[in-house]
């Protein structure tokens, strides 16, 4: 190996050098280092073209710069970015608690659907129950008092009896509107018809008792619920038989007019001669009324019936023709 003369620069590196050509870390540092120096000439030579290297740089940047800034906005005309997939659509809460609300208010819907149809369930059926079976505990009160009798039957049997209203002073019969006996009790309240009874007019025109030498009987009872004694009203034709029963006696009354709707003010069918019957002077009257149309109380239905006859009663209690033969 030859000696270099001192401070001589060192000699430039021959790919055939024997020095070097048997070290390969030499060999590919310095083979690195050509072609680097060959770069570096090659890019002095040749300057980039436009839209060369450097532009594509610049152009790197910018686009860095704005998926940075655009991050999270879907591309027009395409699907949503990748990460965009994980973000909430700001309309997809409102939808979410629009649909809640919905559900909500349709569950609301529901319950009053229930709660309604359990009232009509109360109204209809229930009440109906309840006050016939009250009815039956007072119709039977009644009837027991009469068999017991008491100091007044032997005074004078010419002389009327003397009833308690508030206990029912008899039992009405109208067969075409119903095959039960209708318990009749003194006054028109609603506890008083609750009690699924037939009360008597104690105001606003007081009725008339049906042993009275003159006057109009008149009567009011419930057509829905409550016992609706009166329900079948419409059944009742001119011509048919109504029938009241006392402890002494049988009345037995024959309906001559009916009047389908009137208001409920009208209070002139309940007079002694009552307005818009036909009737023409005193008699011996009988009147029921109720609401009318069914299920409703905008209006009264009105039935007027006079009396034919007075048939004493037997021991037996024997019913009349009117009611056997029905």
């Amino acid at each position: 190996m030859s000696r270099r003369t001192a401070g001589a620069p060192p000699r430039p590196r021959r790919t055939g050098d024997p020095e070097r050509s048997g070290d390969p870390v030499h060999t590919d540092h310095a083979d690195a280092q050509q072609n680097a120096e060959n770069d570096e000439q090659a890019a002095d030579d040749h300057p980039p073209a436009p839209g060369g290297a450097g532009r594509d740089e610049r152009g790197a940047g910018h686009r860095a710069r704005y998926r940075h800034r655009s991050r999270g906005r879907p591309r027009s005309g395409g699907s949503p970015r990748r990460d965009d997939r994980h973000r909430p659509d700001p309309g997809h809460g409102v939808d979410r608690h629009g649909a809640h609300a919905i559900g909500v208010f349709g569950e609301l819907m529901i319950t009053a659907g229930v709660l309604l149809g359990l009232f009509v369930v109360y109204s209809l059926w229930w009440t109906n129950v309840v006050a016939n079976q009250e009815a039956n505990r007072a119709g039977d009160a009644v009837r027991e008092s009469w068999e017991a009798g008491g100091a007044e039957d032997a005074e004078d049997p010419d002389e009327p009896r003397v009833y308690r209203p508030e206990d029912g002073i008899g039992f009405l019969h109208v067969p075409t509107m119903s095959g039960d006996e209708i318990l009749v009790k003194e006054g028109i309240d609603l506890p008083t018809l609750n009690g699924g009874v037939a009360g008597y007019y104690d105001q606003p025109v007081e009725s008339a008792m049906p042993w009275d030498e003159e006057g109009n009987f008149s009567l009011a009872a419930h057509r829905d619920g409550h016992g609706a004694k009166f329900h079948d009203i419409h059944k009742v034709r001119e011509g048919d038989p109504i029938v009241f029963e006392t402890k002494d006696s049988w009345y037995v009354y024959r309906v001559f007019s009916i009047l389908p709707e009137t208001s409920r003010y009208d209070i002139g069918v309940l007079d002694p001669v009552p307005e818009g019957s036909g009737a023409t002077g005193p008699g011996r009257y009988i009147t029921l009324t109720t609401c009318t149309p069914i299920f409703t109380s905008t209006y009264r239905y009105i039935v007027w019936g006079e009396l034919e006859r007075v048939e004493p009663m037997s021991a037996e209690r024997t019913p009349p023709p009117e009611l056997t033969e029905s």
